[in-house]
Order: C-alpha cells, then sequence, then structure tokens
C-alpha cells in the first residue's frame, strides 16, 4: 500500500485529540477559544489567531489535498476512498458520543471528512468516465 492512499483528512481529527488530550480539565469550546497569537492591523482592530482556527486552517489545507488525490485513478485511489470512509465514520461517532467533541472546530473537521468522502467518490467517478470515454473507439 503506498501513502497516497492514506487519507489526510485523518491528520485534523489524529491533531484535535492529540490537544484536547494535553488540554488537561479545561473545557474543549474554552480551550479552542485560546489564542495562538495576535496581529494589531492597520485601522487599530486585533485580529487573533485561536487553537480552533489553527485546527480548521489544517483541516481545510488537508481537504485541498485530497480534493487533488480524487483526481487520480488506480488501486490506491480505492483504498484512499475506503479509509476517507473510516475516518468519517469515526469523525461522526466521535462527535456524537464524546462531550470532548462537541464543539464547532471538531464539527468542521467532521464536515471536513463528509466532503472529501462524497466529493472523493464523485471526482472519481467523473475522472473513470472521462479515461473510459478517451480510450473508446467511437
Amino acid at each position: 500500500m503506498s501513502l497516497r492512499a492514506l487519507p489526510l483528512v485523518a491528520i485534523p481529527l489524529i491533531l484535535y485529540n492529540l490537544l484536547m488530550t494535553f488540554a488537561g480539565s479545561t473545557p474543549a469550546d474554552e480551550f479552542f477559544r485560546q489564542p495562538l497569537f495576535s496581529i494589531q492591523m492597520l485601522k487599530g482592530a486585533t485580529w487573533s489567531f485561536t487553537r480552533g482556527d489553527l485546527v480548521i486552517f489544517v483541516t481545510m489545507s488537508m481537504l485541498f489535498v485530497e480534493l487533488i488525490k480524487s483526481t487520480w485513478t488506480g488501486a490506491a485511489s480505492l483504498v484512499d476512498h475506503g479509509l476517507s470512509m473510516l475516518v468519517f465514520i469515526i469523525c461522526i461517532v466521535e462527535f456524537l458520543a464524546v462531550n470532548a467533541a462537541a464543539t464547532s472546530t471538531f464539527f468542521f473537521i467532521l464536515f471536513g471528512a463528509l466532503i472529501d468522502v462524497v466529493a472523493g467518490f464523485t471526482i472519481g467517478i467523473r475522472v473513470a468516465r472521462r479515461d473510459l470515454s478517451i480510450g473508446a473507439d467511437v
């Protein structure tokens, strides 16, 4: 199995769980609202980048790479789609059953996993149809 078959949307899921492990007794909502850094803008406003923002940023970045990966065809892409479905199932179970996962940050990880599954199969089918139509003698 190649590394290309591993779903990258699992990275934000693992990151979220690691951060919650080290959060201690701090409630999840409060922990993910704590700023990592703040930047003073030109008009005087302050932009704060929180821990939750970091996890969402990582989720969107991994989702972008997953969408690009879904355009490749082959056995590795089939394994990737299956493992992406497994990551989505883990996310939905964790969201429903674990108190620390009942946050908006985790919901966006869950939604990213859903998009990965749906878009992966949809794009994969479209690419396969295109490959078949190119090879057909019409």
